[in-house]
């Protein structure tokens, strides 16, 4: 990916050294998350950001049933022609986080594929709104764009060679599953993040790993009634923690199905530094169990 796409601040020297010294000594979770972003450069991260490159990892680390089904991860959009797909799939690039296209008949009648130059975009579609030579124009977009935004920001995704993904749709009981998300410090689960409701009226709670309810937003609605302990739970707890074993810190995704768990992602950057915390105290909370190294090795 070529510099002119990145924004001067994002790859200026002057701007790197005075990010560097604002966290020289970080405290919070946010505060850590940004002095991981600049002084972490380890191919490990990498790999992490890497939707293809990822799937290695997990197989070698876990074991491979826990991957998604992979129809086919392309180079070229144009290969797109050539897969047979289900009805129902999820398209996405391979070099950024956030953007999909997810094609099942449980999709409103109203969606339809955005244009092409929105971008990263996240849209729930039926089968009948989906043209392929549309879906090339979406993902030869993809391709051109650089997620990382440059070396003083979540500088790993520009290391990924951009490419296309095409994955199974995962269905739970009343449609699209949980969303688990798994803070790993030092290989250990700290508290695990719920999203429930992409499409429709999105929730979002936060237990510690004993699953007790924190009281504590991170923008949407708790779930109403509270959600009870998921019965695999302490299986999902130890598959974060295989993975988030070899770094300080990690955001593991996965999905509980009524008959397995499935990867989702590893996140090294929970929203690029961003993480709204309400009451913030709870950013300190979670910084407390993060120790970042003074060099990363």
């Amino acid at each position: 990916m070529s510099t002119p796409k990145v924004r001067w601040r994002q790859r200026s020297r002057l701007v790197r050294a005075a990010r560097l010294l604002r966290t020289r000594r970080p405290q919070t979770f946010t505060e850590k998350v940004r002095y991981k972003m600049l002084r972490d450069h380890r191919m490990l991260l990498v790999t992490f950001a890497d939707k293809a490159a990822v799937r290695e990892y997990v197989a070698a680390r876990v074991g491979e049933e826990y991957l998604p089904k992979a129809y086919g991860i392309l180079r070229d959009p144009e290969s797109l022609r050539e897969l047979e797909l289900p009805e129902s799939y999820v398209v996405k690039p391979t070099h950024g986080s956030g953007a999909a296209i997810v094609v099942s008949p449980q999709a409103s009648e109203d969606q339809t594929l955005p244009p092409a130059v929105w971008g990263w975009v996240y849209r729930h579609v039926r089968p009948a709104a989906v043209r392929v030579d549309a879906l090339i124009e979406i993902a030869s977009v993809w391709m051109t764009k650089l997620y990382g935004q440059g070396p003083n920001r979540e500088w790993a995704y520009g290391r990924v060679a951009p490419a296309v993904i095409v994955e199974e749709m995962l269905v739970a009981p009343g449609g699209i599953p949980d969303d688990y998300k798994f803070f790993v410090f030092h290989g250990r689960c700290q508290y695990i993040q719920v999203d429930a409701g992409r499409f429709d009226e999105r929730t979002q709670d936060f237990y510690d790993a004993d699953w007790r309810h924190l009281p504590m937003s991170g923008g949407p609605a708790w779930a109403t009634p509270p959600r009870q302990r998921p019965d695999r739970l302490d299986e999902m707890i130890s598959i974060a923690e295989r993975l988030g074993a070899e770094t300080d810190f990690v955001r593991v995704d996965l999905y509980a199905l009524p008959d397995r768990i499935v990867f989702g992602e590893l996140t090294s950057y929970p929203a690029g530094g961003d993480s709204p915390f309400e009451p913030p105290s709870f950013d300190a909370e979670f910084g407390r169990h993060w120790t970042v190294p003074s060099r990363y090795r």
